[in-house]
């Protein structure tokens, strides 16, 4: 592993090449798991498949995590070199802060087309490197910029908006079939190391197919047509929904697809205070369909759903948190203004103390209902 040297800030390099990258799987092909700074990383190609055109990396967390309850603040640099002229290699720079929505960040490098074309110097001999430049929280952010800028002088953007949008595509990943592939046996790696690309074992290959084979399009309502970007994502990093349906009816397949889609519609589109009783129970009765009767392979999903389930039981203890509260401040506030008048009601006894000092100096107590008299003599 290469520690960067020169600067306050530890940042470390790992590279990916790849090698026979024509015989490579190239619809889930992803390094093997790499250690920087005690954190699991992995780079991860977006699936080339016959309706994509253009070749995208992601910056992935390994690590085995729960889908909430952590957060990881990452400063890095992900690079696609030039092998002929090194000023042309593409490199993507960032700060994000990962967590259990968001594991994996990326973005667009390059055309197809461009990436083939070996005179374009990104695949070369049939192999292509990639870099991937790490720093994990702990430091500031301009410290990181000077870094990442002084690291290659290549022709870099940010991520911006294109890296958001690619990480909404990538967030549900499948962390069981992660953690297999993040072997700890993969975790001592140099500025001059490679990496081959990794397969989770007795993993089936991709089909052609895609989910315009199976399902008319064209013939669904607005509302499941709204379904249909998130299940072509899910299909692409999760071939396993596609194989799954090749021999069912049209309907059974229609059924299927729209069950998962209304349960990917709304985990993407609820937010935590949206998942009272009636949210819950709805959510409960898709997945449990699903998980009875589609065929699905849904292990990626589950972790997410479970925690989207328990969102019910934290909205209640957030209500009676804030019930709690309020009620004590009403009570400070109250109390706030006793003690105003318990202050007032002492100045003023203060004042009439005095003044009764005051007044008693030279005064004789008399008993008022004594006689006043009068003598003879």
């Amino acid at each position: 592993m290469d520690n960067q040297k020169g600067t306050s800030i530890n940042f470390e390099k790992f590279t990916w090449k790849i090698e026979n990258f024509s015989k490579q799987n190239i619809k889930k092909l992803q390094s093997k798991a790499f250690r920087i700074r005690g954190y699991k990383w992995q780079i991860r190609l977006f699936p080339l498949m016959k309706n994509v055109d253009h070749f995208s990396l992601y910056l992935m967390v390994a690590d085995s995590l729960p889908p909430y309850g952590w957060s990881r603040s990452t400063y890095f640099k992900l690079a696609l070199i030039n092998q002929l002229d090194g000023s042309k290699s593409v490199v993507k720079e960032t700060q994000q802060k990962f967590n259990g929505g968001y594991r994996s960040w990326g973005s667009f490098f390059v055309n197809l087309s461009d990436f083939y074309d070996s005179k374009q110097g990104y695949l070369v001999n049939n192999t292509c490197i990639i870099e991937a430049h790490v720093c994990v929280s702990d430091f500031s952010t301009l410290e990181a910029n000077n870094y990442l800028n002084k690291i290659t002088p290549t022709n870099d953007s940010k991520l911006g908006d294109q890296a958001a949008r690619s990480s909404e595509s990538t967030q549900q990943e499948d962390d069981k079939e992660t953690e297999t592939e993040a072997s700890d046996e993969s975790e001592t790696l140099s500025s001059s190391a490679t990496c081959g690309s990794s397969q989770t074992e007795g993993e089936v290959q991709g089909s052609d197919l895609t989910l315009k084979d199976l399902l008319d399009l064209e013939s669904l309502g607005k509302e499941e047509a709204a379904f249909v970007p998130l299940l072509e994502e899910a299909c692409i990093w999760h071939p396993s929904l596609i194989r799954s349906q090749r021999k069912s009816s049209r309907w059974f397949k229609l059924w299927a697809f729209t069950s998962l889609g209304q349960v990917l519609h709304l985990l993407k589109t609820n937010k935590v205070k949206d998942m009272n009783e009636d949210a819950c129970n709805r959510l409960q009765c898709l997945w449990d369909e699903l998980v009875k009767h589609s065929g699905f392979q849904l292990s990626w999903l589950e972790p997410y759903v479970k925690s989207a389930l328990g969102m019910k039981a934290h909205l209640e203890k957030t209500a009676e948190v804030n019930k709690l509260k309020d009620s004590v401040v009403a009570l400070e506030i109250r109390m706030k203004k006793l003690r105003g008048e318990l202050a007032a009601a002492e100045a003023e006894f203060e004042v009439a103390r005095k003044a009764l000092a005051e007044a008693r100096k030279g005064f004789i107590e008399m008993d008022l209902n004594a006689e006043l008299g009068y003598s003879m003599f």
